[in-house]
């Protein structure tokens, strides 16, 4: 941060709080004391009115305001996306406040930072219920503002993407779509130049990502959320229902390769519901879980768990 930045970020640090003593500014801006009064000494020159007191700290004379400070693009996306969260996993009394304070930020950016934030919020989906408290990996808000970045841009990007299936990174190119937060998780739906299709990918399981400068084409016919709904009911999925106790329930989310849907609270866990292409992986993976795990739906797969751990148990009985 340059020191102009710096003395913005200062007025507006004391604009927020009655009193802030140096040592705090010191702190806040990785800074030294000296540097702190060398700052305030410029504001004070600059015309800012900032009240000193030895032994208490700084203040803003009362009644001055800084004009409208103007969010970047970035800045205003997050605040966005953040509140799409909010709204979807909060109840109605921070539902209702969070969405009016959304529409006074967007009333206040300029003209090509509303379209910016339009497009993004137009392709962001964030699915669930209130009931899933899941922070994302920080691999994947590393990865998330270049993800948004594509997609506003409609910019190709090119990742290494290590898979559920895949112990060794693939290298892809994509067009990339939208962004859903589902599951625990953040996905970038995309149209995948290596299978040719509309893929899902894991934001925390990119191992490399890069924006690159060539654009693809708009695709009119495409709606994210039309999209969601077929992808997870498609004829080669399997509908799954899942009970989890409390303590595994974490672990669940963050590692399952099937598509979750719901969650389900019970008196004594959770009930997942997904859509799977394979119930021999579900049933393996089920029992990675052992009695911490137990399947609702369908039959057929209760009775391939209950196979599985029976031919696991007999090779071990053969060994003894």
């Amino acid at each position: 941060m340059n020191r102009t930045d710096r003395l913005v970020a200062m007025v507006l640090h004391l604009q927020g709080r009655r009193v802030v003593r140096a040592s705090e500014l010191a702190k806040h801006f990785e800074i030294t004391e000296r540097t702190v009064y060398r700052d305030i000494s410029a504001l004070g020159e600059a015309g800012v009115p900032v009240i000193g007191e030895a032994g208490v700290g700084y203040s803003l004379m009362k009644g001055y305001q800084l004009p409208p400070v103007m969010f970047t693009a970035d800045e205003a996306t997050a605040l966005f996306v953040g509140g799409e969260l909010v709204k979807q996993f909060t109840d109605a009394s921070l539902q209702a406040p969070m969405a009016s304070a959304l529409t006074k930020l967007r009333a206040v950016l300029p003209r090509e930072r509303q379209d910016h934030v339009e497009r993004l919020v137009n392709q962001t989906l964030v699915l669930g219920n209130g009931e899933r408290h899941h922070v994302p990996d920080a691999a994947a808000q590393r990865w998330l503002l270049t993800v948004q970045q594509g997609v506003v841009a409609r910019r190709v990007l090119k990742m290494d993407y290590r898979g559920a299936k895949h112990a060794e990174n693939v290298t892809r190119e994509v067009e990339p779509l939208g962004v859903v937060y589902y599951g625990g998780a953040w996905y970038l739906v995309a149209w995948c130049r290596l299978r040719a299709d509309f893929r899902h990918f894991r934001v925390d399981r990119f191992q490399r990502l890069e924006l690159l400068e060539e654009k693809f084409s708009h695709r009119p016919d495409f709606s994210l959320s039309e999209h969601m709904k077929t992808s997870v009911t498609r004829d080669d999925t399997i509908a799954v229902r899942v009970w989890f106790a409390s303590e595994v329930q974490a672990h669940a989310r963050r590692e399952s390769h099937a598509t979750l849907i719901e969650e389900k609270k019970t008196s004594d866990g959770a009930e997942f519901s997904l859509y799977t292409w394979s119930l021999d992986w579900m049933a393996r993976w089920l029992l990675s879980y052992g009695g911490k795990a137990r399947v609702v739906s369908p039959p057929k797969l209760r009775q391939l768990v209950r196979q599985t751990a029976e031919k696991v148990a007999k090779q071990h009985a053969a060994d003894v």
